[in-house]
């Protein structure tokens, strides 16, 4: 028997590339996701990376990833951002992307 959408769980990761730059996202399975954001196949980190994981949320449903990812995001990585992933802010420059 196949897994349904509402059986699977879900994972909201962050990403850092060399420059300091965070990208969060969702997926329901993050080593996969991780190397396709390094090998080119995500549009927006194609050309910024290599990428590095450094945060995940695993064990959520659907919703939830989506609830988080989206708090996560609103925060443009400032003082909320560090707070709610426990992540310290890189030494240098960085930003958050999408």
């Amino acid at each position: 028997m196949g897994s349904t959408i509402s059986d699977r769980t879900y994972s909201v990761y962050i990403l850092r590339n060399p420059l300091g730059a965070n990208y969060i996202g969702l997926t329901s399975d993050v080593e996969t996701r991780v190397a396709q954001h390094n090998t080119g196949k995500s549009k927006w980190t194609a050309k910024r990376g290599p990428w590095n994981l450094i945060w995940v949320k695993s064990n959520l449903s659907l919703s939830e990833a989506r609830q988080l990812e989206n708090l996560l995001k609103r925060q443009k990585g400032g003082i909320g951002f560090y707070r709610l992933t426990g992540l310290e802010p890189p030494l240098f420059g960085g930003s958050s992307g999408s």
